[in-house]
């Protein structure tokens, strides 16, 4: 019995130390192979949503990159704040559920703040727009009254549609208003006679005439006058404070007007930069 009792005392004794020997293991070692557990703060990234048909705030390029105005703004922007930068193309009449989701942070692609200023959290306006019609130069159509049981175009949810609806005579005179997803399809539309006139906002209807010399012409009279901001979800003042502040540099310093000046031959109107001076 007494042997037994040894066996088992020494084997207790055994155990103890093993533990022992496992705890002093796990302790951690000073010294240059020490491993560096110290957690940085996730970085900021910006995750801009914009229409990758709305040129020239927001395109693709002929090399398939995503290009534009806004695009190029708000990465300079990311690069001095030393944020992360992310441009994801959406459906225009999704955007609204794609913010809420998350799956973008902010809108910043020709986004009309005029109208819509309780709908989201926005930074200041920088862009001056008007809405316009633009018609075939062989039409022979020059002024909105011109267009009385005729057929116009605009992109669907967009601010040229709600230029229309706003202007009651106008609507009233027309045949029809066709909601199309992009403007690209719709200058298509146009150029094969499908459509009369296409209702769009002042930089997209230069594009096009750049890109297409001859073939269209933009109506004196204005449908409406607006302006661009950035958009964010609504209650998201953190982070548009953080934007709206570098964006405000970036128009004083001349950062915006130099960015700008590169569109130009795309469509882009520099007196349009209502924060330069």
């Amino acid at each position: 019995m007494k042997k037994l009792i040894s066996l088992a005392l020494a084997l207790v004794l055994s155990l103890s130390l093993i533990a022992c020997g496992a705890k002093q293991d796990d302790t951690p070692q000073t010294g240059a192979d020490t491993p560096d557990t110290t957690q940085t703060a996730e970085k900021q990234k910006l995750i801009v949503g914009f229409d990758a048909e709305f040129p020239p705030f927001g395109f693709i390029a002929a090399d398939g990159s995503y290009d534009g105005f806004d695009l190029a703004m708000a990465e300079e922007l990311c690069s001095r704040l030393g944020w992360d930068f992310e441009a994801v193309p959406i459906v225009w009449d999704s955007k609204d559920a794609e913010l809420a989701a998350g799956t973008i942070n902010c809108i910043w692609n020709g986004f009309t703040y005029t109208g819509r200023e309780n709908d989201y959290t926005w930074s200041d306006p920088y862009v001056d727009n008007s809405i316009v019609m633009v018609v075939k130069a062989d039409s022979g159509i020059s002024a909105l009254a011109d267009l009385a049981g005729k057929s116009v175009m605009a992109q669907a949810a967009s601010s040229a549609v709600d230029a229309i609806n706003a202007n009651e005579s106008l609507k009233s005179s027309l045949k029809e208003v066709v909601e199309l997803a992009d403007y690209n399809t719709g200058f298509m539309e146009l150029k094969q006679g499908s459509v009369d006139a296409i209702a769009a906002d002042l930089g997209v209807a230069k594009f096009q005439i750049a890109s297409n010399e001859g073939d269209y012409v933009i109506l004196d009279e204005p449908i409406s006058t607006e302006q661009y901001a950035i958009g964010f979800l609504k209650g998201n003042t953190e982070l548009r404070d953080a934007v709206n502040a570098e964006l405000l540099k970036m128009a004083e310093d001349g950062t915006m007007l130099s960015i700008a000046e590169k569109y130009v031959d795309q469509g882009l109107v520099i007196d349009s930069l209502c924060l330069v001076k």
